[in-house]
């Protein structure tokens, strides 16, 4: 019998209600999923990769999903999905925006590993909107962002802009 590993990698700064939606719909299409928690230094993350990699495992554990684990990598990808035995990546899409940069990244990882297939998975309607980058900027200026992230994150999120200063003031 065969042991189907997926990984779904990002950055998730901050986790989302939409990246939730992809762990638990991802979760049911293999037997062990991995959630690839990896830095962007050009994404200019709010959190630190040991923060985000807290905030994953506590939606996991939230979702009651016994079999995702998380894992932190600074590596390139299909090298780190060769790491875990994963047999395909999991990407969640919002947008056609989304599907143009995902192909040519599918196509890539493709060239580098043909054993490994990438499975694209369309956000829940409900959650297309949702962006880290935007959740992000949204609490910077004084926005309520409890519509997109969970109650937990959102505790963190308000009190780490508590901490950097908003923005925008008035």
């Amino acid at each position: 019998m065969t042991h189907r590993v997926g990984l779904y990698p990002g950055t998730f700064d901050p986790v989302t209600l939409g990246h939730a939606d992809i762990f638990r719909r991802g979760s049911k299409l293999v037997d062990q999923l991995v959630i690839g928690v990896t830095t962007n230094p050009s994404k200019d993350p709010m959190f630190s990769p040991e923060e985000r990699i807290a905030m994953v495992e506590a939606e996991v554990a939230r979702l009651g999903l016994g079999n995702v684990r998380v894992v932190g990598f600074d590596a390139l990808l299909m090298k780190f999905a060769e790491s875990v035995g994963a047999s395909m990546i999991i990407r969640g899409l919002r947008a056609v925006a989304d599907f143009e940069y995902e192909y040519q990244m599918a196509g890539m990882n493709q060239q580098l590993n043909q054993r490994i297939e990438t499975v694209f998975l369309m956000a829940d309607v409900s959650l297309q909107p949702i962006a880290s980058k935007l959740v992000k900027e949204i609490a910077l200026f004084g926005g309520e962002v409890a519509p997109f992230v969970s109650e937990t994150v959102r505790e963190q999120i308000v009190a780490r802009v508590a901490r950097i200063g908003r923005r925008g003031e008035l």
